[in-house]
């Protein structure tokens, strides 16, 4: 099971802006006496993050955005195994942009069609990807500060992929570009 999860794992980084990484489980055996319940081993999750490294632990090499996308990863390749409902991704897709946010988008998608996901991105690519689109704002008022969360309908999702794409300059084109982006996503 260990070396399936590894294979799969490493199959699926490699899409996800890590070209070259390999992803292992290894299993460490425990110390005398150290045997328990749960087995006589630990578990420990390895990376290759290039060609040729060194294998290492997870925990103690990769970045923010290499762990969530190794997490994405780990995620997808267990989805028929597990029973967990919902699936959150806090900036999943942390120093990656253009086809490799897309990529990203279209996993999390398809994880969207299993279980119910939430993803917070600044990425166009990967926000045009959700079946639902959520505006997270903060209002900052005298004696505290309020966050409110909106469900935007379609014209809406249209106009917040226009300013994660244009920045405070939003053009037709840009929105025309939002629309598009949108549409493409509905059809893959």
């Amino acid at each position: 099971a260990a070396a399936r999860l590894g294979a799969a794992v490493s199959e699926a980084i490699g899409g996800l802006g890590m070209p070259g990484a390999r992803f292992d489980v290894a299993l460490l055996p425990l110390g005398e006496g150290e045997a328990s319940a749960h087995g006589a081993e630990r578990v420990e999750f390895r990376i290759q993050a290039n060609t040729g490294d060194l294998w290492r632990p997870l925990a103690q090499v990769a970045s923010g955005g290499e762990l969530s996308r190794v997490s994405l990863a780990i995620q997808a390749a267990t989805l028929a195994q597990g029973e967990i409902p919902t699936l959150i991704f806090d900036e999943v897709d942390v120093g990656i942009g253009g086809g490799v946010a897309e990529t990203v988008g279209r996993l999390l998608r398809g994880l969207g069609q299993q279980r119910q996901v939430l993803c917070i991105t600044h990425l166009p690519q990967v926000a045009a990807q959700a079946h639902q689109h959520l505006r997270v704002s903060k209002r900052a008022g005298d004696r505290h500060t309020t966050t409110a969360v909106e469900p935007l309908p379609a014209a809406a999702r249209v106009d917040e992929l226009a300013r994660m794409l244009g920045g405070l300059n939003i053009t037709e084109r840009t929105r025309a570009h939002a629309a598009e982006m949108l549409t493409a996503a509905q059809q893959v």
